[in-house]
């Protein structure tokens, strides 16, 4: 029997199919989001004094028993970077979710309509979008209550304007199509027609717009806890642990380092992914 060839170019084309690299960078983020509990080395709330402030396991100084060192109250870096993992992901699911609603919701109900809906809704979309999104979000987790359920909220007020406006536009090409006109003269009523003509159509650009937007989410909610208005002690997030370990940058390193390079990680393979999503469902793009 003859050997059989392989064709190195299809193998290659295959591969690229998959978003490997994005995968990769989301793999921690997702896996300690979700299985958290069970993957900590030590008690992410546990104090001990004694063991405050000692660097990652390789440096002189270190203990084994924590791979990347102590805070300054002598808590596991690493426990508290999972346990950080699971607020960021709670927030940029449930925040790119209720956007996501009320955005597809109202953009749709914009462009099918039209006219008076039409110019309410995008006036109101144009005047939020002329708020810097980060100012927006300060004055919101100001004047409610600080955690984790004001800050989805304030994320949420903020992005559901990229939808509207993204998805009314989309709308108003959709609504133009022969079966929409079709349904509209077998007697479909408004809602039917949006829910099962004009939303299908819209899947492929709700998903990109998601995927895109969970990485804003992500620095959104680490840039607002740094600030002090977030996720407050006791709990746990990426960006507090950066403002708490402000005093200590040129003594413990380790902190401010891994809690930025998680992060940054996460966020460029959420960017990543989403355009890679947006490529492969882009029948343009994909050609090119």
């Amino acid at each position: 029997m003859g050997h059989r060839r392989i064709d190195l170019t299809a193998v290659f084309r295959r591969a690229r199919k998959f978003p490997v690299l994005p995968v990769i960078l989301l793999m921690p983020f997702l896996v300690w989001g979700i299985f958290g509990p069970l993957l900590y080395p030590h008690d992410p709330t546990a104090m001990n004094l004694s063991m405050a402030l000692r660097p990652p396991s390789w440096v002189a100084g270190g203990d084994p028993a924590f791979l990347l060192g102590t805070d300054s109250l002598g808590r596991d870096l690493l426990s508290r970077l999972i346990e950080g993992a699971r607020a960021s992901l709670l927030v940029s699911v449930f925040a790119v979710i209720l956007s996501g609603f009320i955005g597809v919701t109202l953009g749709m109900t914009a462009g099918y309509v039209g006219k008076t809906t039409d110019n309410v809704i995008m006036r109101i979309v144009d005047a939020e979008m002329s708020i810097p999104g980060i100012l927006l979000i300060m004055l919101l987790s100001a004047i409610l209550e600080r955690g984790l359920t004001t800050i989805i909220i304030s994320i949420s007020v903020v992005f559901w304007t990229g939808y509207a406006r993204v998805i009314r536009g989309e709308t108003l090409s959709i609504t133009q199509r022969d079966f929409v006109a079709l349904a509209k003269v077998t007697g479909c009523s408004t809602f039917r027609i949006l829910i099962n003509h004009i939303l299908p159509n819209l899947v492929n650009t709700i998903m990109v717009l998601s995927t895109l937007q969970i990485g804003m989410a992500i620095m959104m909610e680490a840039s607002i806890t740094f600030l002090g208005l977030g996720i407050q002690p006791p709990d746990t997030a990426w960006g507090l642990m950066i403002a708490e370990s402000r005093i200590y940058m040129s003594t413990a390193w380790w902190i401010p380092t891994f809690s930025g390079l998680c992060i940054t990680i996460t966020i460029l393979g959420a960017n990543l992914f989403g355009d890679w999503l947006r490529d492969t469902l882009d029948p343009r793009r994909r050609q090119v």
